[in-house]
């Protein structure tokens, strides 16, 4: 997280002040509380929203019923501009896990926005750029790791890119739960118990009904570097 709420990565974190004035003074602000779908799989491509405040889970369902959580988007992050630039219908589903302040575009209107403001287009150029390196790193995270590892090395992102230093280690405040992280990593809700429950026993993680507290990312990230034995 940035100094003032905004995710290191996010669109709006790239943008000077005027230029986030700019794309603001030509949206509708809207706020819709936790639970909510924001975007659903399969729908038509008509709006595109940048979060102010609150968390959404980007998700999709397979065809034999199982959930892929794809990402935890917060306030700086748009969401659905790769359907708008091509026209797509949605890819994924979008759900608020708290109450959640957005700006809200239309296609035409955001799609404006990146024809009148070079900084704009390039800020969402370099949003792109970090979700695509975070892809590739989850990709790689399944190719080589056991459960435990995909885990720790989930929570070490999620320290990295949604956390608040406290004397405790590092805050993640959101309402995150095993399935969650299970539906992250591709691994069971058991085996993502297991792991943190071995986290906590050890003192690398304090989890709480809404708050994750990482103690110790150092030893997560060496944990998630070590080569599983048998594999």
């Amino acid at each position: 997280m940035t100094d003032n709420g905004i995710v290191s990565g996010s669109l709006m974190s790239y943008l000077a002040q005027a230029d986030r004035d700019f794309l603001l003074d030509r949206a509708v602000l809207r706020r819709l509380p936790a639970g909510t779908s924001l975007m659903n799989e399969g729908d038509p491509t008509d709006h595109v929203l940048v979060l102010l405040s609150g968390w959404v889970r980007v998700y999709k369902n397979t065809r034999d019923g199982q959930v892929v959580l794809f990402a935890l988007r917060g306030p700086g992050d748009v969401i659905g501009d790769l359907a708008a630039l091509q026209g797509w219908p949605r890819t994924v589903t979008v759900a608020t896990l708290q109450d959640t302040e957005f700006a809200q575009f239309t296609h035409e209107g955001f799609l404006a926005c990146l024809r009148d403001r070079a900084a704009v287009s390039i800020a969402l150029l370099r949003q792109l750029a970090v979700r695509l390196r975070d892809s590739e790193a989850a990709r790689l995270d399944y190719a080589t790791m056991d459960v435990a590892q995909r885990v720790a090395a989930f929570l070490v992102r999620l320290a990295e890119a949604h956390g608040s230093p406290s004397p405790e280690g590092v805050v993640v405040d959101m309402p995150l739960t095993q399935q969650d992280i299970a539906d992250s990593i591709g691994g069971s809700r058991r085996a993502v118990a297991r792991a943190l429950k071995t986290f906590r026993d050890r003192g690398l993680l304090v989890t709480g009904r809404r708050t994750v507290v990482v103690s110790a990312p150092d030893v997560l990230r060496r944990l998630a570097r070590t080569v599983p034995d048998g594999t």
